[in-house]
């Protein structure tokens, strides 16, 4: 009898040891990088959105990791690879992989945010999103950054000719250089991970970034001066590799693609949210806020590289954008 137990207990111990196991065996672990503090910013709340509405979607057969990696460039050869799942990142890199996506980092193409997210989420942003697949990317989904807006070290900027001379960080992206090389600029590409060392040592006087950026990455503190330009709408993709997407059951894709939806819809509610709120606490941090600022003199002064875009660019596609209304 006892002996019996003793089986009977064994049999239950290697049941339930063979059901971990299994379990464990059924789980597929995804891995999502982007740049920025999980925990405050835009990305963060994109990233623990998606991770939630996946897992949850798969009732727990899919597990996501989110890590940081503040090179966007690497995070997306990694993807392309397959040595990564997934990334968050903004499209300033990511014209060198598609260069198709350049049209979207164009200076004051888009209006506002309903017009940007409105012209992401139509056919246009979906189309472009198509063409990821032949450089062997996958874009899931259109993101945010925001606005992007002017700060530096040296002195208040309020028009076109305050910005001749400084050295700026751009993203290694060619439009954004050109944007600023045509303001008499010395636009400097670099990683963002070199970013703060940088305006530390003065390698370069100032940067643009969104709001959020600024606020989550605590610039204000290698940085005086805040200028509300506003001179480039800055989109984020979430990126994942095909391996990864071809591996998806029907019903599995479906909750990945809720999963995105999630992401999105939580991106841009904290971009929405530190917009109202960034720039008064900037303020509060100490930075000179200069709010007046003449748009059309900026685009004025841009005319050149306009004409450029017009010509390097799909001139089509970018009076499309310009032009596009709900419902178009």
């Amino acid at each position: 009898m006892i002996f019996a137990r003793r089986a009977l207990g064994a049999a239950s111990a290697l049941a339930l040891l063979l059901g971990a196991g299994g379990l464990a065996q059924a789980q597929t672990q995804i891995a999502i990088q982007h740049p920025l503090p999980t925990a405050t910013s835009h990305y963060g709340a994109g990233a623990i959105a998606f991770k939630e509405a996946l897992e949850r979607g798969t009732n727990g057969r899919y597990r996501v990791t989110i890590q940081r990696n503040d090179n966007e460039r690497e995070m997306i050869e990694s993807v392309q690879i397959g040595t990564l799942d997934c990334t968050i990142t903004s499209t300033g890199p990511v014209g060198n992989f598609v260069p198709e996506v350049r049209v979207v980092d164009v200076p004051f193409l888009f209006r506002d945010y309903a017009h940007a997210r409105g012209v992401l989420d139509s056919p246009i942003g979906q189309d472009l999103l198509k063409k990821f697949d032949a450089k062997g990317l996958v874009g899931v989904i259109w993101m945010e950054n925001g606005f992007r807006q002017l700060t530096n070290s040296r002195r208040e900027v309020s028009e076109p000719s305050d910005i001749r001379g400084l050295k700026i960080r751009t993203m290694e992206n060619q439009v954004h250089m050109r944007a600023f090389s045509t303001l008499g600029a010395l636009p400097t590409p670099m990683a963002f991970s070199e970013l703060v060392p940088a305006l530390q040592q003065g390698t370069v006087d100032g940067q643009e970034n969104p709001i959020p950026v600024i606020v989550a990455n605590n610039l204000n503190q290698v940085q005086r001066y805040l200028t509300l330009t506003g001179h480039v709408y800055s989109p984020a993709l979430l990126i994942c590799s095909p391996d990864l997407m071809r591996r998806l059951s029907a019903a599995d894709r479906a909750a990945f693609m809720e999963a995105a939806k999630a992401a999105q819809q939580a991106n841009r509610d904290k971009v929405s949210a530190d917009e109202a709120s960034g720039v008064e606490e900037l303020r509060r941090r100490g930075m000179t806020v200069v709010t007046s600022v003449d748009t059309a003199q900026f685009q004025s002064a841009l005319a050149p590289a306009f004409a450029q875009y017009e010509k390097d660019l799909d001139g089509a596609l970018l009076r499309r954008i310009r032009d596009w209304k709900p419902g178009n």
